[in-house]
């Protein structure tokens, strides 16, 4: 396991229906090669998954700064979708892209990175249902569990909730 110590990632959650195992596996994968995680979200009140876990972020997507951290990770479920369109959280990934920074998203939230640009020309993957916004705006589709192209890490769903945090790792060392 590589030694992230002092690395800091930011993870987005919808305020309600995030993937619970799209947040647990990726962070338990992140905090145990030593990474500090922040979890972010449109509301500070408690966020609830699809499956029950709750979650108390600790801080809005608003106040966040991208020189803060080392990565940012768009957590995936139904309730991603508020970020899709959202100016906010389009800043925040362009911010991390063009910073240099690990950009990633899982399920259907690899939307929000193809909103916010930062697909464009760029191999990603994402839940089929997300795959029309990948399109739309110019990313190369790949049809596989996790993919990454430079810092930009996509996975499909909670199927590869695991093996996304292991990329994220690999991703945030290089």
């Amino acid at each position: 396991m590589k030694d992230l110590t002092g690395k800091k990632v930011l993870m987005v959650i919808a305020r309600n229906k995030f993937r619970d195992e799209e947040y647990l596996e990726p962070r338990k994968v992140l905090e145990a090669a030593g990474v500090i995680i922040t979890v972010a979200s449109s509301s500070l009140n408690t966020a609830e998954g699809v499956l029950g876990l709750n979650v108390k972020p600790d801080v809005l997507i608003g106040d966040v700064k991208e020189g803060d951290y080392d990565g940012i990770v768009f957590v995936g479920g139904g309730g991603a979708s508020e970020y899709f369109d959202n100016p906010v959280a389009h800043k925040l990934a362009r911010n991390f892209f063009e910073h240099g920074k690990l950009t990633s998203a899982i399920c259907i939230a690899p939307a929000t990175l193809a909103n916010a640009g930062v697909l464009k020309d760029k191999r990603a993957t994402a839940f089929p249902s997300s795959e029309g916004a990948l399109n739309t705006h110019g990313a190369i589709v790949i049809k596989d569990d996790v993919v990454t192209d430079g810092k930009i890490v996509t996975a499909v769903g909670p199927s590869a909730a695991k093996k996304f945090g292991e990329k994220l790792v690999d991703v945030i060392s290089s």
